[in-house]
């Protein structure tokens, strides 16, 4: 089965090659060049993946992020040119689900996609429904409400979350979370804790204070399971 793929890159040799390999591997490939552009196809074009460079003429790419998370939780894998620790971490923050740094092999970009497929296609035909402490997770959907409101997530903050409200009270390790979510061995701690900080943004009552995704100090998080 065919995913559309976005690919937003102003080097245009990168975004030649990049769909010549996408396309062989099976997937319909837009592109756009600048972020202007990119807005233009995502407004027209069911995008379901967006392969996003940093460096963009008209929008940048961190600030593209930014607005397309104001209206979409589409996966958003960021591609950048730096080895910049920084720029990884303020693009998990604006709501970016990975990032590759470049050059990076062709092979591992894909694989990464096929991760991101994996874990969409896997809740296909599922209607499940989880509710606790006032949230309301729909996993066939992939949508969660916080009373009559809609919570917007990215695609790893759900991972996240639906991980941690199916054994409230159990401890998930760092660890544990990233190899899962991830899919990798090499745990990078600080992208879990990231993507924790911006769940208990968007469902916590006072996020300094969360209530509902907890810490264990030195081992990891877990959801309180004696609120109703």
């Amino acid at each position: 089965m065919s995913m559309n793929i976005l690919v937003v890159d102003d080097e245009r040799l990168i975004v030649k090659g990049l769909k010549h390999s996408l396309e062989q591997n099976g997937f319909k490939v837009f592109a756009a060049y600048d972020g202007k552009e990119a807005l233009e196809v995502i407004n027209r074009e069911a995008v379901e993946l967006i392969l996003l460079d940093i460096m963009l003429p008209e929008i940048d790419g961190m600030t593209l992020c930014k607005m397309i998370r104001q209206h979409s939780d589409v996966p958003i894998i960021m591609l950048t040119a730096k080895d910049d620790y920084i720029d990884k971490i303020l693009g998990l923050e604006l709501g970016a689900d990975d990032y590759v740094t470049k050059p990076f092999h062709k092979r591992e970009l894909i694989a990464r996609i096929n991760a991101v497929y994996r874990r969409y296609g896997s809740h296909k035909g599922n209607d499940e429904t989880i509710e606790t402490s006032g949230l309301r997770l729909n996993v066939s959907n992939r949508t969660v409400y916080k009373g009559d409101e809609e919570i917007s997530l990215t695609a790893k903050e759900f991972d996240l979350l639906s991980i941690l409200v199916r054994k409230p009270g159990r401890v998930f390790t760092r660890e544990m979370l990233f190899e899962t979510i991830w899919n990798e061995y090499a745990c990078d701690t600080r992208t879990v804790d990231v993507h924790i900080s911006n769940l208990r943004e968007k469902i916590e009552h006072d996020p300094s204070k969360p209530e509902l995704i907890k810490t264990k100090w030195g081992v990891g998080y877990f959801f309180r399971k004696d609120i109703q």
